[in-house]
């Protein structure tokens, strides 16, 4: 953004402007409250590029009345605060009623680009729906959610915004007492799988209807002409899931946590808790601790995405008439998953066309880096630097392999995929470095932001925040950043309390 162009950006919280749609909806679907206040809040950290979405720049961000409101501490002006009211299964089990339990919905604002984005305090005080909590989100875990939030929509991936991290003194109970945070998350829209099935579960088909035209019509409206709008939506969020899944996969990234809940009715990447990215590849990984069973495991992860869009359609089913239209509506996720995928990983092989045998190459690959555990992140960025007529060269890139044998059998096969296609070296290294990052919020560092923090120094969330807004660069200041992750990181583990 120019000078100009931020200098024409309001400049008071008092000129954003708030309503709320989801207010206007009928009170079961939520409770109206206003967020606890938070005692001495500060600014840990924000975010200029979410800040620019709603037409704030860094100086508003700053303001000490700005900071009081996204701690929940004053209401920005026409705020109509409320949690939302939602149900869902949880690790394949129907878990009942849930709902915003420790977030409360300000309010949606203009977006810059058009449209609207809703403004949500995660950590804001206890709700009807906290189950027994006490409504608070620790610093800990509100720095992995908003360094990750930002990280992901860098890497080109559908998911909801951090604008801002609020922390105070404030002391909670977890394992150990904590200090509090409270992040400020935006998106169109929360609303989850779960929402529909809290009605459908509930046997409340015209609350199921009220929620299903409201989506409809606030966020695609261009299904409301469709013979069945609500089957045109089922297959809509089922095709989104599944680029979701095949956006995940494609970088390594690992939710933790799919349950229906914490899934979006608009395909984003929703609820960071547990999540993890790769790092020694193994497509059996489980990043969260509290998963013992492998339900959400990274190579289950496309699947569980299919179940959770069965789900949905289960709730779907009164509105859509039949289970034949419904089925319908769900057939298409492999075929789009699939499809999506597969573009994605040729992104990242450098190949420009689609031959019949590349199942069989990516295959190949993935066997590979499975059986010597290579890195993921730093696997895919290196192999950019592969010169076709060098074979001499590859020692960095063969180096990271234990079967050193196996990568020069499968280089041999790449090479030749590639000069079917008459590939050049400077061209491809340029199109695999724009598709395949260079930095990924490893656990580790996120730990040491986390633990600087904890003793009053942000400036680790700034700087990490900083590269990883820009994830293809190759930022030789920051390179130790893309290292491989030390020893005494793998004893680290986040479960559903992270």
């Amino acid at each position: 953004m120019n000078t100009l162009a931020a200098s024409l950006l309001p400049q008071t919280i008092d000129s954003l402007t708030v309503s709320n749609s989801f207010a206007a909806l009928p009170k079961p679907f939520y409770t109206n409250l206003a967020p606890t206040p938070l005692a001495a809040p500060y600014l840990v950290d924000s975010s200029s590029s979410a800040a620019a979405l709603i037409g704030l720049n860094q100086a508003t961000l700053n303001q000490a009345e700005l900071v009081q409101a996204l701690a929940g501490n004053r209401l920005l002006p026409g705020s109509t605060p409320l949690a939302a009211v939602y149900s869902g299964h949880q690790f394949g089990v129907w878990a009942g009623q849930l709902g915003d339990g420790r977030a409360i919905l300000l309010g949606d604002v203009a977006a810059s680009g058009g449209g609207r984005l809703e403004l949500q305090l995660k950590g804001a005080g206890a709700t009807p729906y906290s189950r027994m909590g006490d409504g608070r989100a620790v610093l800990r875990s509100s720095i992995r959610e908003y360094l990750c939030s930002e990280a992901m929509a860098a890497l080109g991936i559908p998911t909801s915004r951090a604008l801002s991290l609020i922390g105070s003194d404030q002391l909670v109970m977890r394992e150990r007492p904590e200090t509090t945070a409270v992040v400020t998350r935006m998106a169109p829209s929360f609303v989850r799988f779960g929402s529909f099935e809290h009605w459908y579960y509930n046997n409340r088909p015209d609350e199921l209807k009220i929620l299903a035209d409201y989506v409809i019509a606030g966020f695609y409206p261009e299904l409301q002409d469709a013979a069945n709008p609500y089957q045109a939506l089922l297959a809509e969020v089922t095709g989104r899931t599944a680029h979701l899944m095949a956006h995940w996969q494609a970088v390594g990234f690992m939710h933790g946590v799919m349950n229906t809940d914490n899934m979006s009715i608009l395909g984003l990447t929703l609820d960071y808790g547990p999540f993890g990215f790769m790092e020694a590849y193994d497509a059996r990984h489980i990043c969260n601790h509290t998963d013992q069973q492998g339900r959400y495991a990274y190579s289950m992860q496309p699947q569980i995405g299919q179940w959770n869009c069965f789900a949905l359609g289960r709730a779907l089913l009164p509105l859509i008439g039949s289970v034949e239209a419904t089925q319908a509506a769900l057939a298409d996720y492999q075929i789009q998953y699939g499809a999506k995928l597969d573009e994605l990983l040729h992104a990242k092989l450098g190949l420009q066309s689609q031959q019949a045998d590349d199942g069989k190459l990516l295959d190949a690959m993935f066997a590979m880096m499975q059986a010597s555990h290579v890195d993921f992140t730093r696997f895919f960025r290196s192999l950019g630097n592969l010169r076709l007529e060098d074979p001499a060269g590859d020692t960095p890139l063969r180096d990271q392999f234990t079967d050193r044998a196996a990568f020069d059998a499968w280089a041999l096969q790449y090479r030749a995929r590639l000069r079917m296609e008459n590939s050049q070296d400077p061209a491809r290294k340029l199109a695999m470095d724009a598709t395949n990052p260079k930095y990924a919020l490893r656990n580790y560092l996120a730990q040491i932001a986390i633990e600087k923090a904890q003793n009053k120094d942000f400036s680790e969330v700034r700087t990490l925040l900083q590269i990883l807004e820009n994830p293809f660069d190759e930022q030789p200041q920051h390179a130790q950043y893309a290292e491989l992750p030390p020893d005494w990181a793998r004893g680290l583990e986040v479960s559903c309390s992270s």
